[in-house]
Protein backbone atom coordinates (compact mmCIF):
# COMPACT_ATOMS: atom_id res chain seq x y z
CA UNK A 1 0.00 0.00 0.00
CA UNK A 2 1.39 3.37 -1.03
CA UNK A 3 0.90 6.40 1.17
CA UNK A 4 -0.20 9.62 -0.44
CA UNK A 5 1.63 12.81 0.37
CA UNK A 6 -0.98 15.35 1.55
CA UNK A 7 1.37 18.26 0.77
CA UNK A 8 1.72 17.30 -2.88
CA UNK A 9 -2.08 16.96 -3.09
CA UNK A 10 -2.50 20.47 -1.69
CA UNK A 11 0.16 21.85 -4.04
CA UNK A 12 -1.59 20.23 -7.02
CA UNK A 13 -4.92 21.71 -5.89
CA UNK A 14 -3.39 25.21 -5.71
CA UNK A 15 -1.86 24.83 -9.17
CA UNK A 16 -5.24 23.79 -10.62
CA UNK A 17 -6.97 26.71 -8.90
CA UNK A 18 -4.32 29.10 -10.23
CA UNK A 19 -4.83 27.83 -13.79
CA UNK A 20 -8.63 28.10 -13.57
CA UNK A 21 -8.55 31.57 -12.03
CA UNK A 22 -6.09 32.64 -14.73
CA UNK A 23 -8.55 31.50 -17.40
CA UNK A 24 -11.39 33.33 -15.68
CA UNK A 25 -9.42 36.55 -15.23
CA UNK A 26 -8.07 36.60 -18.80
CA UNK A 27 -11.43 37.74 -20.16
CA UNK A 28 -11.98 40.45 -17.56
CA UNK A 29 -10.80 44.01 -18.00
CA UNK A 30 -9.09 44.31 -14.62
CA UNK A 31 -7.01 47.42 -13.84
CA UNK A 32 -3.30 46.71 -13.82
CA UNK A 33 -2.68 48.60 -10.59
CA UNK A 34 -1.71 45.48 -8.69
CA UNK A 35 0.82 44.47 -11.35
CA UNK A 36 3.53 46.75 -9.95
CA UNK A 37 5.88 44.51 -8.00
CA UNK A 38 7.39 46.43 -5.08
CA UNK A 39 10.09 45.83 -2.47
CA UNK A 40 10.13 48.07 0.63
CA UNK A 41 13.41 47.95 2.54
CA UNK A 42 13.92 49.68 5.89
CA UNK A 43 17.41 50.59 7.03
CA UNK A 44 18.55 52.52 10.09
CA UNK A 45 18.60 55.88 8.28
CA UNK A 46 16.25 55.45 5.31
CA UNK A 47 13.51 53.55 3.51
CA UNK A 48 14.14 52.27 -0.01
CA UNK A 49 11.34 51.37 -2.40
CA UNK A 50 12.09 49.34 -5.53
CA UNK A 51 9.26 49.16 -8.09
CA UNK A 52 9.29 47.17 -11.33
CA UNK A 53 8.06 49.38 -14.18
CA UNK A 54 9.39 47.79 -17.37
CA UNK A 55 8.67 49.47 -20.68
CA UNK A 56 8.13 53.00 -19.38
CA UNK A 57 10.22 56.10 -19.98
CA UNK A 58 11.22 58.13 -16.92
CA UNK A 59 8.98 61.04 -18.00
CA UNK A 60 5.95 58.67 -17.91
CA UNK A 61 6.49 57.89 -14.21
CA UNK A 62 5.00 59.90 -11.35
CA UNK A 63 6.07 59.55 -7.71
CA UNK A 64 4.25 61.35 -4.91
CA UNK A 65 4.59 61.26 -1.14
CA UNK A 66 1.60 62.28 0.97
CA UNK A 67 0.60 61.37 4.53
CA UNK A 68 3.30 58.69 4.90
CA UNK A 69 2.07 56.95 1.74
CA UNK A 70 4.15 56.73 -1.41
CA UNK A 71 2.20 56.62 -4.68
CA UNK A 72 3.94 55.36 -7.81
CA UNK A 73 2.09 55.72 -11.13
CA UNK A 74 3.10 55.26 -14.75
CA UNK A 75 1.16 56.01 -17.93
CA UNK A 76 2.56 55.09 -21.34
CA UNK A 77 2.58 58.03 -23.74
CA UNK A 78 0.99 55.93 -26.52
CA UNK A 79 -1.87 54.52 -24.42
CA UNK A 80 -4.52 55.81 -26.86
CA UNK A 81 -2.75 54.14 -29.80
CA UNK A 82 -2.92 50.67 -28.17
CA UNK A 83 -6.73 50.58 -28.49
CA UNK A 84 -6.50 51.47 -32.19
CA UNK A 85 -4.14 48.54 -32.83
CA UNK A 86 -6.87 46.06 -31.86
CA UNK A 87 -9.09 47.31 -34.71
CA UNK A 88 -6.49 46.29 -37.35
CA UNK A 89 -6.69 43.08 -39.34
CA UNK A 90 -4.39 41.34 -36.85
CA UNK A 91 -5.96 38.75 -34.56
CA UNK A 92 -4.37 37.93 -31.25
CA UNK A 93 -4.42 34.25 -30.32
CA UNK A 94 -2.80 35.02 -26.99
CA UNK A 95 -2.39 38.45 -25.41
CA UNK A 96 -0.80 38.57 -21.97
CA UNK A 97 1.53 41.56 -22.37
CA UNK A 98 -0.60 44.58 -21.66
CA UNK A 99 0.95 47.99 -21.50
CA UNK A 100 -1.38 50.46 -19.88
CA UNK A 101 -1.42 52.80 -16.94
CA UNK A 102 -0.39 51.31 -13.58
CA UNK A 103 -0.23 52.68 -10.06
CA UNK A 104 0.55 51.47 -6.58
CA UNK A 105 0.12 53.05 -3.14
CA UNK A 106 2.68 51.97 -0.58
CA UNK A 107 2.08 52.81 3.10
CA UNK A 108 5.40 53.63 4.74
CA UNK A 109 6.34 52.11 8.11
CA UNK A 110 8.22 55.22 9.29
CA UNK A 111 8.10 59.00 8.91
CA UNK A 112 10.37 60.29 6.11
CA UNK A 113 11.85 63.63 5.06
CA UNK A 114 10.15 64.52 1.74
CA UNK A 115 12.69 67.25 0.90
CA UNK A 116 15.58 64.77 0.97
CA UNK A 117 13.78 62.06 -1.03
CA UNK A 118 15.27 60.97 -4.35
CA UNK A 119 14.07 58.74 -7.19
CA UNK A 120 15.99 57.12 -10.03
CA UNK A 121 14.77 54.92 -12.89
CA UNK A 122 17.12 52.47 -14.56
CA UNK A 123 16.56 49.27 -16.57
CA UNK A 124 12.85 49.14 -15.74
CA UNK A 125 13.32 49.53 -11.98
CA UNK A 126 12.32 52.65 -10.08
CA UNK A 127 14.37 53.21 -6.90
CA UNK A 128 12.97 55.71 -4.39
CA UNK A 129 15.18 56.58 -1.40
CA UNK A 130 13.39 58.18 1.55
CA UNK A 131 15.54 59.36 4.47
CA UNK A 132 13.76 58.95 7.82
CA UNK A 133 12.65 62.00 9.82
CA UNK A 134 10.77 62.87 12.97
CA UNK A 135 7.02 62.24 12.88
CA UNK A 136 6.21 65.87 13.84
CA UNK A 137 6.69 67.22 10.28
CA UNK A 138 3.73 66.62 7.96
CA UNK A 139 3.01 67.59 4.32
CA UNK A 140 2.69 66.30 0.77
CA UNK A 141 5.62 66.42 -1.63
CA UNK A 142 6.25 65.50 -5.28
CA UNK A 143 9.50 63.64 -6.05
CA UNK A 144 11.18 64.15 -9.43
CA UNK A 145 12.36 61.03 -11.27
CA UNK A 146 15.80 61.24 -12.85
Amino acid sequence: MTRRDPFSDIEELFERMDRELGKLGAGLDVPASSNVAVDLIEGDEELTVLADLPGFDDDEISVELRDETLTVAATPSGAEEDDADEADDERYHLRERRHGPVSRRIPLPAAVDPDAATAAYDAGVLTVTLPKRSASEESGHRIDVS
